[in-house]
């Protein structure tokens, strides 16, 4: 019998069909015979016929204690800049720091691209414009936004002085296109779990994944995880915050309420418009927690969940509100703040207040709802205090408490993405540290990549 049958020929083979056996195409295209779209039935193959030899690397108790053996990591790439973490400050790091000419290797934990933007289904772009509607936030954060406006379905409420909304699965996809167009090497469903260190110098990271333990080499490393996963490895000094930790769902068939049953009813927690009729998407405070702690993790996405559904079905009782359903629950937790980088420098209220201009300003974020003027990002911010070679882009980024809430925000995560991206490219072609770096020429490229820095 062969190694490689589709399902038709298997039942074929067992005799469940009165048809003769058929064998498919040879052992070449075992485990890869299709790449894109529809296949041609089910298909089966073996890759290896007997694995599973103890290999003394397993974790043991020893003492009672876990203990995990010394072992050589196989090594999956060698890169100048690696970026962990795809959401729009990594995506936008890894675009700008291959356009600056780095070999640029991403890696995200999940199976998409986006981060809460899509998995989290924070689906509005807030604090890009400031008094006056002026747009700060430029560069590939708004070539993103342009190009989203050129896609059927993909952004609503797109125009000067207004806060966008986006569809996820538009997003999801304009990443892919904007990865692969520019030639970065991405490996998805990798967890990084630590920097690599040569003394106080990061030189790539370890990941988890299906394929094992990996490690990825690279002259510089950017932490664009959202939780600092990569610098706090590396032993740099961090600020770990609680904050509120929610959940975001979409609700559906608003547009089959019947009004007039309805009345003047209305419901709380009803969300706001998204790209596809009938669809809201409804963003939850949740309480503040602290999102590094597993079991803390866990006890709010099932809380969450079940509160989510119980309170539409509320809802659904009220009269004219039957046809409403719950669409989805974000298949990521809204986890919003945990480590802060203890940086070079620190994004500061007064600084807003005052108008700080920064010698070394790589970024410049916006207001929630352009309440306030512009504010300058430091290069110092993104820099770590002591430990070389790593760059922090994000919401981890060097800010006081009081400026957290704007720091986090999508268009200034795509800021600061995009500033450590060329950072890093810079440091690698120069065999500079970060800290080190020629930051006039950081700041050079970042204006020929279009960003805004305050001019």
């Amino acid at each position: 019998m062969s190694k490689h049958l589709n399902r038709r020929s298997w039942l074929k083979f067992v005799g469940l069909t009165g048809l003769g056996s058929g064998v498919l195409p040879s052992v070449a295209n075992r485990a890869g015979a299709q790449s894109v779209g529809e296949g041609g039935g089910f298909q089966s193959s073996v890759i290896q016929e007997r694995c599973g030899e103890f290999t003394g690397d397993n974790a043991g108790l020893i003492g009672g204690k876990v203990v995990q053996p010394a072992r050589e990591l196989p090594v999956l790439s060698e890169t100048d800049v690696l970026v962990v973490g795809g959401g729009p400050a990594g995506v936008s790091a890894a675009i700008a720091a291959r356009r600056a000419g780095a070999k640029v290797t991403l890696v995200e934990r999940y199976g998409h691209m986006g981060g809460l933007w899509t998995g989290g289904l924070v689906l509005l772009i807030l604090g890009h414009i400031v008094k006056g509607g002026k747009q700060v936030c430029q560069g590939i954060g708004e070539e993103m936004m342009q190009r989203l406006d050129r896609m059927p379905g993909a952004i609503i409420n797109r125009r000067p002085g207004t806060n966008p909304t986006v569809d996820a699965e538009a997003v999801k996809y304009l990443m892919v296109e904007m990865i692969e167009e520019a030639k970065v090497d991405i490996f998805l469903h990798c967890l990084g779990v630590e920097a690599i260190l040569d003394g106080h110098a990061v030189r790539g990271a370890v990941f988890e994944s299906k394929s094992g333990r990996q490690a990825i080499l690279a002259k510089v490393v950017v932490d664009a995880t959202g939780d600092g996963d990569m610098f706090a490895s590396a032993g740099a000094a961090f600020e770990h915050r609680a904050h509120n930790i929610g959940l975001v769902s979409r609700i559906g068939n608003l547009d089959r309420i019947d009004k007039a049953a309805a009345g003047r009813a209305k419901p709380r927690r009803m969300g706001g418009g998204t790209p596809v009729k009938g669809v809201n998407w409804v963003n939850m405070t949740g309480p503040e927690a602290d999102g590094l702690d597993v079991a803390t993790l866990t006890r709010m996405e099932m809380n969450h969940r079940k509160f989510i559904w119980k309170n539409l079905q509320k809802t659904r009782q009220m009269p004219g509100y039957d046809p409403l359903c719950l669409l989805e629950t974000a298949p990521q937790l809204g986890v919003r703040i945990t480590r802060i980088l203890h940086g070079l420098n620190r994004i500061r209220l007064d600084d807003l207040k005052k108008g700080t201009r920064f010698p070394d300003v790589i970024g410049v974020g916006g207001a929630s709802n352009a309440k306030h003027d512009e504010w300058q990002i430091p290069y110092g911010a993104l820099v770590p205090e002591t430990v070389d070679n790593v760059l922090a882009a994000g919401r981890c980024v060097n800010c006081e408490i009081r400026m957290a809430d704007l720091v986090r925000l999508i268009p200034n995560c795509f800021v600061t993405g995009h500033a450590a991206g060329v950072a890093a490219a810079v440091a690698a072609g120069t065999d500079r540290t970060p800290r080190d770096v020629d930051v006039s020429k950081v700041q050079g490229i970042l204006r020929d990549q279009k960003a805004y820095l305050g001019e």
